[in-house]
């Protein structure tokens, strides 16, 4: 017997990477167990430690600054770290309040599987997002954004970018000036985009207003006085719209972006039948549009037609006429006057706009185009 013969061998069986038994020998009386364990994972490799990342929200895009409000969004967009199966963001814009993004009925978005995430989102100072489990019931609105915890996975907030120098652009139609819109809106039940190209005034000067697309999107078309004209007789003379698809809307429209008012003093005519083949295809409204008596519902017929609304305190008075002769003589059309809800002056502006109401069943199939052949306002 050697001198060593008192030491006792240990030997163990490992798997290698290939699947193959590996032995190895650890002298136990010399040798601490420790380092045997270590040996052993560092050879065999039968041991893989894997950390999860701490989910977190990244932006990537945001909108500028701006107060906000109902008719105002823009894109934003980012990634997120660690998120897992079913989970989803809610974004927020702060106006005052938070609240909940896109729309309150369209409060989650979703994330791609690369990771990445855009929504639409009508703009204010500061941009929200949090990432939820499934199930997950967001309010519409919140006095402070949440903390994390519970379903609430993780939570981002940043300030909205600089406002860069708006480029506007400006038509002349029926000798005033009118801005042509670019922000996306929520009209229409729906973020709208609008393209600048979808307005123009031809050599007659009639104004054309387009629907069409762009990168497999569709684009609108909006334009709006630069002024504001008050109590008075306001005519629009339009060519035949009667065929209009269901998902179209053209509208011509007072509208106040001051936000004193809560129904934006808004009162028009709208030429659509909100999605339904069958419904009757214009309006006279004054808002809010779910009161029964503050809309009367009318069929329009092929051809040119004049409409026009008297407004005066109290009251506004609806005619549509066959023609562009609005005197005595004209053929009517339909008629309505509304005395409950109607608003004073204050900064409202006139509004021409086609759009896609978003809710149709019937989704819109083909471009679209309009043309108004004249706009005249008496005091």
């Amino acid at each position: 017997m050697t001198d060593d013969s008192y030491k006792k061998t240990d030997t163990r069986t490992c798997h290698r990477r290939d699947g193959r038994p590996q032995r190895f020998a650890a002298s136990m009386g010399f040798a601490p167990i420790r380092n045997v364990i270590i040996l052993a994972l560092v050879m065999c490799g039968c041991t893989k430690w894997q950390t999860r990342p701490e989910p977190s929200i990244e932006f990537t895009k945001v909108p500028p600054a701006s107060e906000g409000g109902p008719d105002t969004a823009g894109t934003i967009e980012g990634r997120v770290t660690g998120a897992r199966a079913g989970q989803q963001l809610v974004l927020y814009a702060r106006g005052g309040q938070w609240w909940v993004q896109p729309l309150a009925n369209q409060p989650f978005t979703k994330i791609q599987s690369n990771a990445k995430w855009s929504s639409s989102t009508h703009l204010g100072t500061e941009y929200a997002a949090m990432l939820v489990d499934p199930g997950y019931s967001p309010p519409p609105t919140l006095d402070s954004l949440p903390l994390k915890g519970g379903a609430i996975i993780a939570v981002n907030s940043v300030k909205g970018e600089p406002a860069s120098p708006e480029i506007i652009k400006i038509v002349h139609f029926s000798g005033y000036d009118w801005k042509v819109r670019t922000a996306p809106s929520n009209r229409g039940g729906g973020i709208t985009h609008y393209d600048p190209e979808n307005v123009w005034t031809d050599s007659g000067g009639a104004l054309h207003l387009r629907i069409a697309t762009q990168l497999g999107q569709w684009t609108c078309a909006e334009i709006s006085l630069m002024r504001s004209l008050g109590y008075g007789m306001y005519r629009f003379v339009v060519k035949d719209s009667s065929q209009l698809e269901p998902a179209a809307v053209l509208s011509m429209f007072t509208w106040d972006d001051s936000g004193q008012d809560p129904s934006h003093r808004e009162f028009g005519v709208e030429i659509t039948r909100w999605g339904d083949p069958l419904s009757k295809n214009a309006q006279y409204t004054v808002q809010p549009y779910y009161v029964p008596a503050n809309v009367d519902r009318l069929t329009i017929p092929a051809g040119m037609l004049t409409h026009s609304f008297q407004w005066e305190p109290g009251k506004v008075s609806f005619r549509t006429v066959r023609g562009t002769d609005a005197g005595k003589a004209a053929r009517v059309v339909a008629e309505h006057i509304f005395t409950s809800g109607v608003p004073a002056p204050g900064g409202e502006l006139i509004h021409l706009n086609l759009y896609i109401f978003g809710s149709a069943s019937r989704p819109l199939s083909k471009q679209t185009e309009v043309v108004i052949e004249k706009f005249e306002y008496l005091p």
